[in-house]
């Protein structure tokens, strides 16, 4: 498995602060607790998932407020840090990691070309919530990939 290594890294740093985590995803379809689910376990660690795909799934789920989604779209820093939120408080988990992105070959535009993706990631009873804009090269399949691990490599930054 590709994110081996890093999850078992991430698993035990969840432990080692007596955490769970919550994936809120939209471009990578449940790829990142696939890949958090993958290592033997991870029932320690990881509490669920939500995959919000569409806009009704981001309000309805996540609570994600319908103003942002009209004003700033759901991939912008807005709508991921609002996932980020709603996910921990729809669990039991003590972090949480959210994505939005475009992950192509088609649904780019100008401003926000295929490959750019928000990630943000939120932690139980702090104010502030984490988040980052990258672009990513590549197909849809590699956008994400580097998404996942992105998202790994910031629960690892935000807890260890």
């Amino acid at each position: 498995m590709q994110f081996e290594s890093l999850v078992t890294q991430v698993g035990k740093a969840l432990i080692d602060n007596e955490a769970m985590v919550v994936t809120a995803e939209s471009c990578t379809g449940g790829m990142i607790a696939e890949a958090l689910t993958a290592v033997g376990g991870s029932t320690a660690w990881f509490d669920r998932s939500y995959i919000t795909y569409s806009y009704e799934s981001k309000r309805e789920m996540l609570g994600v407020k319908e103003i942002t989604i009209q004003k700033k779209g759901a991939v912008s820093q807005e709508c991921v840090e609002e996932m980020a939120l709603g996910a921990l408080q729809q669990s039991h988990a003590k972090v949480s990691v959210a994505c939005s992105g475009i992950a192509g070959p088609t649904g780019g535009t100008p401003d926000k070309p295929v490959g750019t993706v928000w990630l943000a990631w939120a932690v139980q009873g702090q104010e502030s919530v984490v988040s980052q804009m990258f672009h990513f090269d590549g197909d849809r399949q590699a956008v994400r990939e580097k998404t996942t691990e992105a998202a790994l490599m910031g629960i690892m930054k935000l807890i260890a």
